[in-house]
């Protein structure tokens, strides 16, 4: 079967696009405004083979979506804010046990209940930091129906790889969009599978990484026996309170994911290489940046865009490369505190030219915010 260009919403790009990846098990809780890929979910994945639960809150949910992965399954959930928030302890656990699993968060606009059916971008800083202690993580951001797709069969082939939690964070506003796109074919996009060990049951150490910074994962139910806990633990996945151990465990952690950085940063541009005025937008709000670029364009003022796919880890050595050259910098997003903002100036440095353009009222960045705000 061939690429077939289809009417989708993002909510829907992302369900299929698990499905796409080999995703066979889907455990969540119907929250908006993501509820729409628990119901795809719900529907197709009993067709293929795969497994869906709804599940008593967000807490079963990520907890059952750990044990499948551990069982061999890759694995899904679908959140938003509060939902997203009530995962975060089990989220360390899959960090610190290295379990590969995905988490849709489709922000919307807080705190707490807020504005449910509203768009946000205030979970930037959760996204990275929402677990406490020193782990690392992937986060993803979509700004077109067709990244949905892209970026979710990313995550998995990311979180198959390298043995970790991905999140997918589309805002509320790309998650309910719908556009057309060609849909791809199967086997057009790469679907990677988790490496898987070769040796001697009786020698298999769960926690040893290889040369590429990751360690082979056997499924729970085979011939390979082995513990996995939240507490430090050694090679083996015993408790191992160490400081030598400890220091390995938590540099393994980060490296896995720091020898491969290029491949995980993931941006777009749009006319920057010469932008003297340099937007940068993720989601809806880079979409916005793109057309206030346009229209600067046509009055013939050197702008682009730098859209972020990933933002996290951050793309330090983009936004430096672009904004280093620009005179000006203004970064677009739904939140009060520039999240992202914060981010570009510390790594452009005090002196550095850093406007913000920001709504925290439910309601997109429009263009013309954008021109009005640059003057």
């Amino acid at each position: 079967m061939g690429q077939s260009v289809r009417l989708m919403q993002g909510n829907q790009a992302m369900a299929e696009a698990a499905i796409y990846a080999g995703a066979r098990f889907y455990a969540g809780y119907p929250i908006t405004p993501s509820s729409e890929i628990a119901e795809e979910c719900s529907r197709v994945l009993p067709t293929v083979g795969g497994m869906f639960m709804q599940m008593e809150d967000e807490i079963a949910s990520i907890a059952a979506v750990i044990g499948a992965s551990l069982s061999g399954a890759k694995a899904f959930t679908a959140t938003s804010g509060p939902g997203f928030s009530l995962m975060q302890e089990n989220l360390g656990l899959a960090v610190m046990g290295e379990v590969p699993c995905v988490v849709i968060n489709v922000m919307r606009s807080g705190p707490s209940t807020g504005l449910a059916t509203k768009p946000g971008q205030g979970d930037v800083m959760q996204l990275r930091w929402g677990r406490h202690g020193e782990q690392a993580v992937i986060a993803l951001c979509p700004a077109t129906v067709a990244e949905c797709f892209t970026l979710t069969v990313q995550a998995f082939n990311f979180a198959e790889r390298f043995r970790l939690p991905v999140i997918v964070a589309p805002d509320e506003i790309v998650g309910h969009m719908r556009e057309t796109f060609c849909v791809p074919a199967p086997g057009k996009l790469k679907v990677i599978d988790r490496k898987r060990p070769s040796g001697k049951p009786a020698n298999y150490l769960p926690y040893v990484a290889e040369t590429d910074g990751v360690a082979p994962l056997a499924s729970y139910g085979g011939d390979y026996v082995f513990h996995v806990s939240s507490s430090m633990h050694g090679p083996d996945g015993c408790s191992n309170n160490d400081p030598a151990n400890a220091a390995r465990i938590v540099e393994q952690l980060h490296r896995k994911i720091e020898l491969h950085r290029d491949e995980i940063v993931l941006t777009k541009q749009f006319a920057a290489e010469d932008a003297e005025l340099l937007l940068i937008g993720y989601g809806a709000t880079a979409r916005a940046s793109r057309e206030a670029a346009r229209e600067l364009r046509k009055k013939g003022v050197r702008a682009g865009v730098l859209q972020l796919l990933t933002l996290w880890p951050f793309a330090d050595r983009e936004v430096a490369a672009l904004g280093g050259k620009a005179k000006t910098v203004v970064v677009t997003e739904m939140n009060y505190s520039g999240q992202v903002a914060g981010e570009v100036q510390r790594v452009l440095g005090s002196g550095a030219d850093v406007r913000r353009v920001n709504s925290y009222n439910g309601q997109i960045i429009t263009p013309q915010k954008i021109l009005t705000a640059i003057g």
